[in-house]
Order: structure tokens, then C-alpha cells, then sequence
């Protein structure tokens, strides 16, 4: 069985998620009540310059991660799948996992800051996650995210 065009359109997906204002694009758009996000509000967000905005949300909608809706000049961006906020749930835990493995207390600490991602699944998967923390980080984890 030739699997290779699934690791192709696999690999196409993360080199699409590849860059940290896509990243942070994304996770506005997971947290944002509606979903849907109106393009100044992505700009605030990211801090990037409306073209390299612009650029990146061409990326993400190539890859088919968001999908846009104009109404008149006002610009909307919006999830294609729910999915995709699972996705940067289970990267988020990975990401505590990994600087609790290297006791990056400092960064640990601003990722528990980050917004929450919704879901039931989501908070499924970071529970997990923390629960797989040495005692002496989970306890941290734990009390200041609830």
C-alpha cells in the first residue's frame, strides 16, 4: 500500500502551520467565542503588518485550515474544523510536557497564561497531559489553570 501521498498531504499541513504568527492566528480563532474573527482584530493580535498578515492567512486558506467571508470591506476569518483547535490543544500539551521535561519554570509560566482553548476535548487532552507531570509542576498547573 503506497501511503506516501498521505505523509504528503500530512507534511503540506505543518509546513502550512510552520510559522508562529500563523500559529497565533489560529489560537484567536479557537478562543473567540463565534469563531469567526474580523481581520483588524487578527492584526491586533499578532502585531504583524497587514501584508505579512495577509500572506499568512493565504497559506492557512491554501491549506484549507481557514476559510474567509467578506461583507462589504469588513474581511472575516473563521476555523474550517473544529479539529484544527483539538490540534492546538494536543500541541499545547505537548509544548508543557517538553519544558516541564527541561524545568523551564519561566516559560512553563507563560504558556499557562496563553488563553484557554474550548472544549471538552481539549480540556480532556491538557488534563492528561498535566496529569503526566512530575508532582512538584502538575500542582502548579493544575491550581493556577482552574
Amino acid at each position: 500500500m503506497d501511503t506516501q501521498p498521505l505523509y504528503t498531504v500530512k507534511a503540506d499541513l505543518f509546513r502550512a502551520l510552520a510559522h508562529p504568527a500563523r500559529i497565533q492566528v489560529l489560537e484567536v480563532l479557537a478562543v473567540e467565542p463565534d469563531r469567526t474573527v474580523l481581520v483588524p482584530r487578527l492584526l491586533e493580535a499578532t502585531g504583524a503588518e497587514p501584508s505579512a498578515l495577509s500572506q499568512h492567512l493565504a497559506v492557512l486558506k491554501r491549506a484549507g485550515v481557514v476559510e474567509s467571508q467578506r461583507s462589504g470591506n469588513a474581511v472575516r476569518y473563521r476555523l474550517t474544523e473544529p479539529l484544527v483547535a483539538e490540534l492546538l490543544v494536543v500541541a499545547r500539551a505537548f509544548l508543557l510536557r517538553r519544558l516541564a521535561a527541561h524545568d523551564d519554570a519561566s516559560r512553563l509560566d507563560v504558556v499557562r497564561r496563553l488563553p484557554t482553548l474550548p472544549g471538552a476535548t481539549a480540556r480532556g487532552v491538557l488534563d492528561a497531559a498535566e496529569a503526566d507531570l512530575p508532582d512538584k509542576v502538575r500542582t502548579t498547573v493544575t491550581e493556577e489553570s482552574r
